[in-house]
């Protein structure tokens, strides 16, 4: 009679043998073909994303990713959700936001996110159904902004730029709140509104409303229907890749960022660059 401990002793050895045991999470294994070659099965990389053309340089990423690699584009529907599910490791990137934004996510909520590679840059800017230059700006009008804080920032540097107002100089212009507003001339009236209803404020008739080309273009206007621009050449809220610490040097994300800084993608914003829409942030390898 074979013993007990032996027998499964020998089973384990034999499963071993045979490959049936468990192999590390996210790793790639090999398929049999038909003529006895071994393939590469393919390995899914998960990119949480928001609204075009965010979602559209995805789909273009995942059509040259490099082999075994494919790219899954999952959408989301505000600017929350794909930071929680990458924090939460439910996606392995997303391509969403700008870092000052990402950087604001991680203080509150203790992440661990990481900003790769800079994309393309939105051509942001102040609107206004009611004038046709910011010369026309009157007394007391009202302006809607960004109720977050990095983007009220950004919101803020603008006008500072063009000294509608005057922001205090030992602040940063990108941690800036109304409440470093050192001079307001025009008597200006802040409303902080949701991202995502800043084209809602412009249609309800507010004078001057901030906002990017991909909301305002839902209502058929162009940058060029801004009476104020964003003038950054350092591209300080260029939309980027994200990761985090923990996956940002895995072969897959090198494979992903790859792909984001591809000759494809390059092409696709150059030609969003030609209407004013936005600016590529990377030269493509060659």
């Amino acid at each position: 009679m074979i013993k007990k401990g032996l027998f499964l002793s020998s089973l384990a050895l034999f499963l071993a043998a045979c490959g049936t045991g468990n192999s590390d999470s996210g790793s790639s294994s090999e398929v049999a073909t038909t003529d006895g070659t071994a393939e590469q099965e393919e390995i899914v990389i998960k990119v949480a994303s928001h609204l075009p053309p965010m979602t559209d340089i995805v789909e273009i990423a995942g059509e040259v990713i490099a082999e075994p690699y494919k790219v899954e584009l999952v959408e989301v529907s505000d600017n929350i959700q794909y930071n929680e599910a990458l924090l939460n490791d439910e996606v392995d990137a997303n391509f969403a936001q700008h870092k000052p934004f990402m950087e604001k996510f991680n203080t509150e909520r203790d992440g661990n996110l990481v900003a790769l590679q800079t994309i393309y840059n939105p051509v942001v800017g102040f609107y206004s159904p009611v004038y046709d230059s910011i010369e026309e700006l009157e007394d007391g009008a009202e302006v809607a902004i960004p109720s977050d804080v990095s983007n009220e920032a950004r919101a803020l540097s603008i006008l500072d730029h063009y000294e509608v107002i005057t922001l205090d100089p030992e602040i940063d212009n990108h941690e800036a709140t109304v409440e470093d507003i050192t001079e307001n001339p025009k008597n200006l009236t802040f409303t902080h509104i949701d991202l995502l209803n800043l084209t809602g404020a412009y249609e309800d008739g507010v004078e001057l409303v901030f906002n990017y080309p991909t909301y305002i273009d839902s209502i058929g206007l162009k940058t060029e229907d801004a009476v104020l621009l964003e003038d950054d050449d350092a591209y300080t809220f260029a939309i980027q890749l994200i990761a985090r610490e923990d996956n940002q040097d895995s072969a897959e994300i090198q494979a992903l960022l790859e792909a984001f800084t591809s000759q494809e993608v390059y092409d696709y914003l150059d030609e969003l660059s030609k209407i004013g829409h936005l600016e590529p942030a990377f030269e493509p390898a060659k």
